[in-house]
């Protein structure tokens, strides 16, 4: 039975139970078999229908909660995890339910508004896009910032000084902050190795490109904008939150970030 039905059925059958003889009218209207309604009517679900509808319930529930952002892929991490959720469930049947009950990812397409600056310290790439290379916490530090040299100064020396006496390679691009002198003199004094992407080459930086990319344009846009300096602080708080120990990606074979830090470890 299609959608287009059941819809149908459910419409007779709250109409017919109010006005006499109008199942008959509206059955012959719309060119459907009174046995065919009359089996629908008395039709006991089975375990597929009752798996279907569990997971219609959760989909919506899921899409909602992480702001409908998220397509079939991610969906499917999701109801994997759901402890109420004991079946399998395919991709397949994810998209194919996902498109049935009209819901689409939202995701907006970044936009790209940058004025070119002035390099003055570059440093070579040598992360190399080697990233699943590091096997330790604090080896590399990726950044990527279109802020004050002040304020990623300020960032990097409270970075320095939770994390103790650490020399990771930092790697950045090519912005103007990060080839600014106050910035290279700060690193050479904490003694790291400096890497930098090559010019137009975003995925020499590709774990923090998505990660800016997945935070404001999936997180901050899907919010009204802040009006405070504390809503905008509770705003970042509850997104690192959200990024660190509820989203799942298809990269993390499905888990959260702190699950896949501690598998690793």
């Amino acid at each position: 039975m299609n959608a287009q039905h059941r819809l149908a059925y459910q419409g007779i059958q709250a109409i017919s139970s109010k006005t006499r003889g109008a199942q008959a009218i509206i059955l012959r209207k719309i060119g459907l078999s009174r046995q065919a309604y009359n089996q629908w009517l008395h039709h006991k679900s089975t375990a597929w229908d009752e798996q279907e509808e569990l997971l219609k319930q959760k989909i919506v529930i899921y899409f909602e909660k992480h702001r409908q952002q998220i397509g079939a892929g991610k969906m499917k991490f999701y109801l994997e995890h759901d402890e109420s959720i004991d079946f399998h469930v395919s991709f397949k049947r994810v998209k194919r339910l996902m498109f049935a009950l009209h819901l689409k990812c939202q995701s907006r397409v970044k936009k790209h508004h940058r004025v070119k600056q002035a390099e003055q310290e570059v440093r070579d790439n040598v992360l190399n896009q080697q990233f699943n290379q590091v096997t330790q916490p604090n080896q590399v530090w990726l950044s990527d910032s279109t802020e004050t040299s002040e304020a990623v100064i300020d960032t990097f020396n409270l970075a320095f000084q939770r994390t103790g006496d650490v020399h990771p390679m930092v790697h950045t691009d090519r912005g103007a902050v990060f080839t600014s002198k106050a910035f290279n003199n700060l690193m050479v004094n904490h003694k790291v190795v400096r890497s930098m992407s090559r010019p137009g080459t975003p995925y020499d930086n590709a774990p923090m490109e998505r990660w800016w990319n997945e935070f404001k344009l999936n997180w901050l846009d899907s919010y009204p904008m802040p009006k405070t300096k504390q809503e905008l602080i509770d705003l970042i708080e509850a997104g690192i939150y959200y990024f660190n120990y509820v989203d799942r990606t298809i990269q993390r074979n499905g888990s959260t970030a702190v699950e896949y830090r501690g598998e690793a470890a």
